[in-house]
């Protein structure tokens, strides 16, 4: 019933702000540059900053030693991910400009704002550590490797079309930059931010999620209410998000509980639920800079954070019965 609860409200939230950014756009309130103000601002100061300070926040160098037995089942289910997501792109025939958006929305997941409150309220601080090492796992899979499917999925871009100039932009996005100046600064310098500069990151990086949320309503203005709905490709990446994810981590789990490996209940149950939350808040600000489907991304990111209401229940009831 707590997790009942706990989804419910954090759907609320988000659904709330979403609401906002959508009247405000819609009374005129916001010009049609604002759009494009707010993806430059987050994907160029708020992320990385919101990168850099979670990470030293969160992570030291005795819990990154710690963490390693951990992410390596991790790392196992998010390569299955991929593996699994890239095939169904394929099978399915997703076209050009959601392909991205599908591999990102199967693989990756929005371990902050949803699976942290989510996480406390159904295992309490002992299950932090088994938290972090979704988190960070997931940073890494979505700011090393999850970026560059959307950014090579610009339909703009015809194939073969890569001549000239290198962009090491591309190559290095301002968010993955953050989060390895965090590791870096935790391998080599190790030593605390002074607390002024760590609330005033914390300040800057907390704009990220609601001014996402914002920009989703924004794009629902734009497009209409009637813009979310399920066609096939969304029911697809809906399936890969709920169904595909948690089966891959439940199964990894189990095959290294049969090998003999000592994963405690909580863990099991932590790793399971980060797996299936909804898709990244600031996914159709990415899809939006590399001119892909951003009403197919913000109909992702809007229906799975709806349904993840119905799909914590359930998963409780089978994490429940397996261990």
């Amino acid at each position: 019933m707590a997790a009942f609860i706990t989804s419910l409200e954090s759907v609320a939230e988000i659904v709330i702000v979403i609401a906002l950014g959508y009247f405000l756009r819609k009374s005129g309130k916001f010009a049609d540059s604002f759009k494009g103000n707010i993806s430059f601002l987050i994907m160029n100061v708020a992320l990385p900053i919101s990168i850099f300070v979670s990470v030293l926040d969160n992570l030291t160098r005795g819990k990154l030693v710690g963490l390693a037995g951990g992410l390596l089942y991790t790392l196992i289910s998010f390569a299955l991910g991929y593996i699994v997501a890239i095939a169904l792109v394929y099978i399915l025939k997703i076209r050009k400009g959601r392909r991205g958006t599908f591999i990102n929305m199967a693989v990756n997941a929005n371990t902050i704002f949803i699976g942290l409150p989510l996480n406390m309220a159904l295992f309490g601080t002992s299950g932090m550590t088994y938290f972090l090492i979704y988190y960070v796992m997931n940073t890494i899979s979505t700011w090393a490797i999850g970026i560059f499917f959307i950014s090579g999925d610009d339909p703009t871009k015809e194939k073969g079309s890569s001549k000239g100039s290198f962009n090491w932009k591309k190559l290095l996005p301002a968010p993955l930059i953050g989060f390895l100046i965090a590791l870096a600064w935790i391998l080599i310098v190790n030593v605390k931010l002074p607390m002024w500069i760590d609330k005033t990151c914390n300040m800057i990086g907390g704009l990220v999620t609601p001014l996402s949320l914002i920009y989703i309503g924004i794009i629902l203005a734009d497009a209409g209410l009637s813009s979310i709905h399920f066609d096939k490709d969304s029911i697809a990446a809906l399936i890969a998000r709920f169904v595909i994810a948690p089966a891959i981590m439940i199964g990894t789990l189990l095959v290294f509980m049969h090998t003999g490996a000592g994963i405690p209940n909580i863990e099991f149950g932590t790793l399971v639920i980060q797996s299936a939350t909804p898709g990244l808040a600031v996914l159709p600000i990415l899809v939006s800079q590399s001119h892909g489907d951003v009403d197919y991304a913000t109909n992702l990111v809007v229906t799975s954070t709806i349904l993840f209401v119905i799909v914590v229940p359930i998963l409780m009831a089978i994490i429940n019965f397996i261990v």
